[in-house]
């Protein structure tokens, strides 16, 4: 028959480890520049690998969210309409919150593991399960940007470059100026003036 110190040690050898990776986790930041109308979130591919998560899944909760339509092109995300770095990276830490982390010790070390028609949040570090509740539909809870407006700050890829040698970038209907900025560039500028068609913005 073994004794205390036996079976106390062969139960912390089966405990899982909470502190798994959980001080690692670090979702990086949606890098996204507007091209016409639409939005390229260039680093799509890296964050759903961080997350761990399928493609289907991922890219169905954030189209849903955005009402929009959007396709996956090799590393990057193409969405129709214009949105802002900040409103993608809000989405992505209400994915994180609800289909990643664990609620009971807050860690990442999940997979979402389906019962019948349950699906359920099952963490590795601490066991715990949770079910997922159907979420509610907020259909276009995040708003495509109407347009370019003065004092606001975009992402913009430059085009070519202008006589005077201002990078050049267009969005609709506006062709906007920027100093200090090559071709092929992604840069964020804000919007200084708008005449017309035309745009002028400083590299931030």
């Amino acid at each position: 028959m073994e004794g205390y110190d036996s079976l106390l040690s062969r139960a912390i050898s089966k405990t899982p480890n909470p502190n798994a990776s959980g001080e690692r986790f670090n979702v990086p930041k949606p890098k996204t520049f507007i091209e016409g109308r639409t939005t390229v979130w260039d680093n799509f591919e890296e964050i759903r690998d961080t997350l761990n998560r399928e493609q289907d899944h991922f890219l169905k909760f954030l189209l849903k969210e955005m009402g929009t339509a959007g396709k996956v092109e090799g590393n990057r995300l193409v969405l129709q309409g214009r949105f802002t770095s900040e409103q993608i990276s809000s989405l992505v830490d209400e994915y994180v919150g609800e289909y990643v982390r664990c609620a009971e010790c807050g860690r990442p070390d999940t997979k979402l593991v389906k019962y019948d028609r349950v699906t359920t949040l099952k963490c590795d570090a601490c066991g715990a399960q949770r079910s997922i509740q159907k979420r509610r539909s907020k259909m276009a809870s995040v708003k495509a940007v109407a347009s370019i407006e003065e004092g606001k700050t975009y992402e913009f890829k430059i085009e070519t470059q202008g006589k005077k040698g201002d990078g050049i970038a267009k969005v609709d209907k506006f062709t906007i100026f920027i100093p200090n900025a090559r071709t092929g560039e992604i840069v964020k500028a804000k919007i200084n003036k708008v005449d017309g068609n035309l745009a002028f913005a400083s590299k931030q």
